[in-house]
Order: C-alpha cells, then sequence, then structure tokens
C-alpha cells in the first residue's frame, strides 16, 4: 500500500489511472512519464475507506476515524501545503493552541448552553452627522471645508432611502433636525441649509453624541446598526466619558479628525463600534476631507446604488493658472455620475468636454461654499472626458472629484477597496497597504496601483503597489495590489489614498474559478477494490479577458504610528523575506527563480544574498548558517521586485541517504542587515517506483461501478495533485514559507 505526502502521513491507499467511458472503467497502475519523470496526469490516490489515523481534520474530516487536528508529533512538516507554506511548518494545533483568542478563553467546565438564534433583517439607513462648529473650526477655512465635503455627502454619497439628521456641537450641543429620509432633491437641499456657518466656542465631544443618539432615539428606539458620523478637529479630554455609552448603544460611530489634534478617545469609540476612522490633515490639496465622506457609503446597500469615486485630485496653481486632465468613464458606470470642483479665493473658469467633445455647462455655482458642481442626466457616456479649470487668483488650490454609480444592476461595477494591516502602529515595525480591484466577485489583474500616504502635517509617500506573489503581497495574481510602508516621517495619524487605473492593454479579469482548497476523494478502496465517488465537476484552465480603460479612487482610512524618534538612522529594515523562491533541475544543475527583495523590505536593492542547501527541511529552517553554502560570487542582486535567476550544481551534500535537496536564501543590505530565511524549495533526487504489490499485470474493463452516495466522503482538491506534486522524480518543488509580517 501507498501513503501519500499530506498531513498525517499515515493515510494509507493506493495510486491508480482509473477511467470510464461508456459501460465499463478500466484500472491499471501509474506509469511514469518519460520526459518529466513523474506520475502520469491522470494517476490519482484512492485512500483506504478504513483507517486507523486519527489526523487531520482539516484535511480528511471525511474519513470516519479522523477525530484530530494535527499536532507537532503526527504533523507531517514536508507536505507541500497552505498550511506549511504559512505557518512556518507548524501543525495546525500548535498553530490554534499559540492564539491570543485560544490563551485569554478560559475552558468551559460545564456543557454548552443550547445555541439562540436571532432573526435579522437589513434596515433602512440611519444616519446623524455630528459636526463641530468650535472657535478653532474659524482657523485654517476648516468650517468651509467641512461643508464643502458635508454637502458632497448630502449631494451624492448618502443613499435615497437613506434617514438624514443633523448635530451642531461647541461647548454644547444643538439638535439642528430630526431624521428626515431622502426621496429626492428636496430633501438634500434642506439638509445643506442647516450646515453651520459660524464657529465659536469649545469642545464637547460627548454632547453631540448624546444629542445624535437622541435624535436617532425619536426615529427609532433601538439604535443598532445606525450611524454616527462625528467630525471634529480639537480634543476633548472628558470625551472619554461617554465610551461606555456609545459601546452599550449598538451604534456606529465614524470618526473624521480634521487636523493634528485627533481625540484618541473617538478613535476608540469607532473601533469598537465597528465604524470607520478618518484623517485629513486640513491641506485642501489632498483633498482628504471630501474623500472621507465619499467612503461613508452604506455597508448595506446593494452594490449598484452606491457612489464610486472615479477620481480625487488637488493642485496647488502658482505661476501656470491651468488644471487639465481627463477622466474615464467606462462601461460598468455612469449613472448619477457628479462632478465636483473646489477652490480656495476665486470661482475658476470650468470646461469640461464629453468623449464626442461636447462642452458640458451649467454647473451649480456654490460661492458662499467655494464649490461648483454638475451632475450628468441619466448615464453619462463611456470614454475619456477631458477637463480644464483655469485659477483666477494666485497661488489657488482647486481640486476635482468625480463619482458614479453602476450603469446596469445587472452588471456589477469595477470596485476598489483599499486598507492598511493595522490601525495603531510603533516604530519601527512596518505596515503593509492592501488594495483590492474586482469585478464582482471577479479579481482585476495588471492594473496600475498607486497610494498616497499623508501624515499629519501633510508629508505625502506614494507607492506602487504590486500583486506579485513577493514580498508583502501574500497571492499572486488575486487581485490584492499590496506593498510594505516604513517611510515613518512624525507621530500621530496617517492618511491612506489609493488609485487604480486599466488600460485595454494591460488590465484584465480573471476568469478561473476560486479555487477550492478542500480535498476531493475520487473513491474509496474497500477489500482491494475501487469504489469511485460521482466524477468532479471539469474546471477550465485560467482564463482571462482584457477590460476597457477604468480609474477609481479610494480612501482607505487612517491609521496612528507611535514612537517615531526625532533624529533616526536611514536604513533600519532589513531586505524583505523571499517568499516565492521555485526550484528546477536541469541535466546537472538547479535552477532558482525568485522575486528580488529590496535594502529595505521591498524598496531599494540587497547588497548580496546568502544561498544554503541541506538534505533536511528542519536544519534548514532551525540552522540556516550551519548549512551548506553555494557560492554566489557571480551572483549580484536586482532591483526590488525584479526577477531573479540563478543556477549551480549542488554537488555532495552531507546527508547519505537524502533523497531531496532543501534550498533557502536570506538577503543581506548595505548595512548588513539581514532578511529572514525564505520559504524553503525542494528538488526531488529519486524516481518513485510502483510497488509491486499493487501491480495489475493487464488493464481490466469492468462493469461501471454505482458512485458512492456517501456526501462525507466526497469534497474539493485532487489528492492525486498532492501526490504527483511531492512523490514525483527529478525536479519537484515544494513551496514551503512562513508568512511576513
Amino acid at each position: 500500500m501507498k501513503t501519500i505526502n499530506m498531513c498525517s502521513a499515515g493515510i494509507s491507499g493506493i495510486n491508480r489511472v482509473y477511467k470510464c467511458q461508456g459501460g465499463s472503467c478500466i484500472t491499471r497502475t501509474c506509469r511514469i512519464d518519460s520526459k518529466t519523470k513523474l506520475y502520469e496526469k491522470d494517476c490519482q490516490f484512492f485512500p483506504d475507506k478504513v483507517q486507523t489515523e486519527k489526523a487531520s481534520i482539516m484535511f480528511t474530516q471525511s474519513i470516519d476515524s479522523v477525530v484530530e487536528f494535527c499536532k507537532e508529533k503526527t504533523h507531517n512538516q514536508e507536505a507541500p501545503s497552505l498550511q506549511n507554506k504559512k505557518c512556518n511548518f507548524r501543525s495546525t494545533w500548535e498553530v490554534i493552541s499559540s492564539s491570543e483568542d485560544f490563551n485569554n478563553t478560559i475552558p468551559m467546565v460545564t456543557p454548552p448552553p443550547p445555541p439562540v438564534f436571532s432573526l435579522l433583517k437589513i434596515s433602512q439607513r440611519i444616519v446623524c452627522l455630528v459636526l463641530d462648529k468650535s472657535g478653532s473650526m474659524a482657523s485654517y477655512d476648516r468650517l468651509n471645508q467641512m461643508n464643502q465635503a458635508a454637502k458632497y455627502f448630502l449631494l451624492q454619497i448618502v443613499e435615497n432611502g437613506s434617514w438624514v439628521g443633523m448635530v451642531h456641537f461647541d461647548s454644547t450641543a444643538t439638535i439642528v433636525n430630526k431624521p428626515i429620509q431622502i426621496i429626492s432633491s428636496d430633501e438634500r437641499n434642506t439638509l445643506l441649509a442647516w450646515l453651520p456657518t459660524y464657529a465659536w466656542g469649545g469642545t464637547s465631544i460627548c454632547s453631540g453624541i448624546k444629542s445624535a443618539f437622541q435624535v436617532i432615539g425619536e426615529l427609532c428606539p433601538h439604535l443598532d446598526g445606525s450611524e454616527v458620523v462625528l467630525l471634529t478637529d480639537g480634543e476633548d479630554h472628558t470625551a472619554s466619558s461617554c465610551i461606555d455609552e456609545v459601546k452599550q448603544s449598538g451604534a456606529i460611530v465614524h470618526f473624521i479628525a480634521l487636523g493634528t489634534a485627533a481625540e484618541e478617545a473617538v478613535i476608540e469609540m469607532s473601533k469598537i463600534t465597528g465604524g470607520r476612522h478618518f484623517y485629513a490633515s486640513g491641506k485642501a490639496q489632498n483633498n482628504g476631507l471630501i474623500d472621507a465622506f465619499g467612503a461613508l457609503t452604506s455597508g448595506n446597500t446593494e452594490l449598484s446604488q452606491k457612489s464610486l469615486q472615479l477620481e480625487s485630485k488637488g493642485l496647488t496653481l502658482n505661476s501656470n493658472p491651468w488644471m487639465n486632465d481627463t477622466v474615464i468613464i467606462d462601461s460598468t458606470v455612469g449613472k448619477d455620475t457628479f462632478f465636483l470642483i473646489t477652490w480656495n479665493s476665486l470661482p475658476p473658469s470650468i470646461s469640461l468636454w464629453d468623449p464626442n467633445g461636447t462642452i458640458m455647462e451649467n454647473f451649480t455655482v456654490d460661492a458662499t461654499s467655494k464649490m461648483a458642481y454638475l451632475s450628468i442626466p441619466g448615464t453619462a457616456k463611456v470614454g475619456t472626458w477631458a477637463y480644464s479649470l483655469q485659477a483666477k487668483a494666485n497661488p489657488e488650490t482647486l481640486t476635482i472629484t468625480v463619482t458614479s454609480r453602476a450603469a446596469n444592476s445587472s452588471v456589477p461595477p469595477i470596485t476598489l477597496n483599499a486598507k492598511m494591516n493595522k490601525d495603531i502602529n510603533s516604530f519601527p515595525s512596518p505596515m503593509i497597504v492592501y488594495a483590492e480591484i474586482l469585478q464582482g466577485f471577479v479579481p482585476v489583474l495588471g492594473a496600475n496601483v498607486t497610494a498616497v500616504i499623508e501624515s499629519q502635517s501633510g508629508h505625502t509617500e506614494v507607492l506602487e503597489l504590486l500583486d506579485n506573489g513577493a514580498g508583502a503581497d501574500s497571492f499572486k495574481n488575486d487581485g490584492v495590489y499590496s506593498r510594505y510602508f516604513t517611510a515613518y516621517t512624525e507621530n500621530g495619524s496617517y492618511s491612506l489614498k489609493v488609485w487604480a487605473h486599466g488600460g485595454a492593454n494591460t488590465a484584465r479579469l480573471s476568469l478561473q474559478p476560486p479555487l477550492n482548497r478542500a480535498a476531493y476523494i475520487p473513491g474509496w478502496v474497500v477489500n482491494g477494490e475501487i469504489e469511485a465517488n460521482p466524477p468532479r465537476p471539469e474546471i477550465d484552465e485560467d482564463t482571462q479577458t482584457t477590460l476597457e480603460d477604468f480609474s477609481r479612487t479610494a480612501s482607505g482610512g487612517a491609521f496612528v504610528v507611535s514612537q517615531v524618534p526625532k533624529y533616526f538612522s536611514d536604513d533600519l529594515h532589513p531586505p524583505s523575506q523571499i517568499t516565492d523562491l521555485d526550484a528546477t533541475l536541469q541535466e546537472d544543475e538547479i535552477i532558482l527563480t525568485w522575486t528580488a527583495p529590496g535594502d529595505n523590505f521591498d524598496v531599494g536593492k540587497a547588497q548580496h544574498y546568502i544561498i544554503k542547501i541541506s538534505g533536511s527541511i528542519l536544519d534548514l529552517r532551525d540552522s540556516f548558517d550551519d548549512a551548506l553554502q553555494v557560492n554566489t560570487t557571480d551572483l549580484s542582486p536586482k532591483e526590488a521586485n525584479s526577477k531573479e535567476i540563478f543556477a549551480f550544481k549542488p554537488g555532495n551534500i552531507s546527508e547519505e541517504n537524502a533523497t531531496h535537496i532543501f534550498i533557502a536564501i536570506k538577503s543581506v543590505d548595505k548595512s548588513n542587515l539581514t532578511s529572514k530565511v525564505s520559504n524553503i524549495a525542494q528538488v526531488a533526487l529519486f524516481t518513485p517506483q510502483a510497488n509491486p504489490d499493487d501491480t495489475y499485470p493487464t488493464p481490466t474493463p469492468t462493469p461501471t461501478p454505482t458512485p458512492t452516495t456517501d456526501k462525507s466522503h466526497n469534497s474539493g482538491v485532487n489528492i492525486s495533485t498532492l501526490v504527483l506534486s511531492v512523490i514525483g522524480s527529478i525536479v519537484i518543488v515544494n513551496i514551503i514559507l512562513s508568512t511576513t509580517i
């Protein structure tokens, strides 16, 4: 009997080719491909139906004897599984038992109580704006910036059918209006008229929040799921007094901090209630406040009803008075398309042309709030829209924001979502920027994605995000674009904004279905005979289709960094861990490929590589420095994110009976800072042979058996895939890596 390289390796069974056509099936032993020296493509692993192995629930819970997680002694550390790849070769139980949740949970000593079920349904959106009009809001044009962003939210972002109320606060709070339901532009204009017109007094955040709860409570006695959008530019040392009330309320608190004095207690409120936290420096050209309000779409509304931001851009103009550019409206959007222009001093000259060259007129100019806007009736034309803004003051700051909704409710629009991996971080620990681009549930590949991170003082850092499966990016071509961020300049809040652009020759949709990682069992061995399960549905190879031009922008919210020293070295970070090391054997050479790390994680260029080999995967992982070193004299690192290729002859390794060579890499930068050990690549040095006891002398046609219908023995990835990827000859590569940060 054969065993399979999985967790646990104690699962027994046989490797066979089993094919059915017409009324008969043929069973035969697996052959070795003469070119690849691997088992042939149709070879499958059929486990014995009667097993004694108890693990692992995470792999084959369909086997009756399996009742345990793999533990340290039973875990197969050489299996090419995601468990080993992402968890540093640890067993499932080791991962569970070391988790914070597990260690902070008190074991139950009595039987668990009976479950309680609650039936929930989506209710109408209820939002209360809580707007700061304290004396500090009169400085730096903050009151006007707040009103511009709030008007944008009320005109375009909040969805029809929503209920919106408003509270102003300074030293005390004032209920401006009870919630009114937005049905048409009339209700939106009514709310616009209630925005604050002057700033005076102190800052009492809890007064504003409690008044918001009162406003919402008059419409709905239960606050569960209602939203409070709180904007303030000041600190209030009494704000912590209402944290418990906020926590118990069931309401969601979104916090928009304007300027450097963000109140930590309100950040905590947004965190514990599941709300969002935004930060805007107040520099108009960065458009931070408008982006923050634009991100506050409903979490329950259908995607086709949500406003999507296509463009958000600002410039401070001096000698050149012109701000000219284009905006792409793709076929997935175009409904309720909205152009918003803002300025600091005087209304600019505005020109906007559709893709046919027709000029758009009738902008509504709000001179008091220093903004102009235009809603395109019906569905906007697909293509490139051009705009030209001419400043009438010097200097002048102009911004443009463009939003739209799905053109067709049956065609999902392209969406962009952005976030950081942490809300709070301490220097010098790195952070990771994530941006996901989807059309429906299908990932968009090949887009140009750029992140802009703004500090409290308005300093910006620009990063190109990548979907290459290296460095900070966990999986290649999954539509999630990532990058490390380490360029901290000061303590306090930072904001994240992401642009995504796709051209007809670059961006594409991946039409391959999401990978099902559950184990598919093709059949069972019962008394030496194969009892087949229903065949697994055929899955086409990865297919892609080219996308049209599109553009999106998104706010990723705010995060807070502490312990940044006033002066520090420019080189505090090592190269990032190599996570995509791959190895193949050609003739007598091993060919390695990987993505180059940088000098500081994934930025810059490393100084040199250290490549080690061993006959033991654990020795290489735990005693990398003691392993046999490969001569890399002629290997000079390339710029970060370049593809590296290196060939070497393995020679003799110390382990006499080694059947595999394991390879790993460390990168070293110019300051002699060293990366973590890379994922471990594996090359097999033997040819698998069929077990004589399993040989069928002649393929025997048999009547087609009735597939077993026991659903407990039928689930996801073909086990033979794992067999072939591990037991094959000449070249087998196991990608086994530990997660990055």
